[in-house]
């Protein structure tokens, strides 16, 4: 996917959790709500922002440049998507 231009709606804070993919045993996750530019109605996507990414803190109305990642998992017959932030810089300070 291309990256975007999008605003930061709001941050959580970073926690850890289980990963067998890293070397400690754990990861760093953090989620963010994130507003294609247009206006109040805009598309929103609330998303999961891993590693050193989930340690990066943006300020409400920031802009950002982002390449997000979209995953379907299916569980128990039911299809969820997950939203992760493959890339992100900020656009102003």
């Amino acid at each position: 996917m291309e990256a975007k231009i999008m605003r930061v709606v709001q941050q959580g804070e970073a926690f850890a959790v289980q990963s067998q993919k890293s070397e400690t045993g754990q990861v760093k996750k953090c989620n963010i709500l994130l507003q294609e530019l247009g206006g109040k109605y805009a598309d929103q996507y609330a998303c999961t922002m891993l590693g050193n990414a989930a340690t990066c803190r943006f300020s409400r109305d920031k802009l950002v440049a982002v390449r997000l990642r979209f995953k379907v998992n299916e569980y128990e017959d039911r299809c969820y998507q997950d939203i992760f932030v493959a890339d992100i810089h900020r656009l102003n300070r």
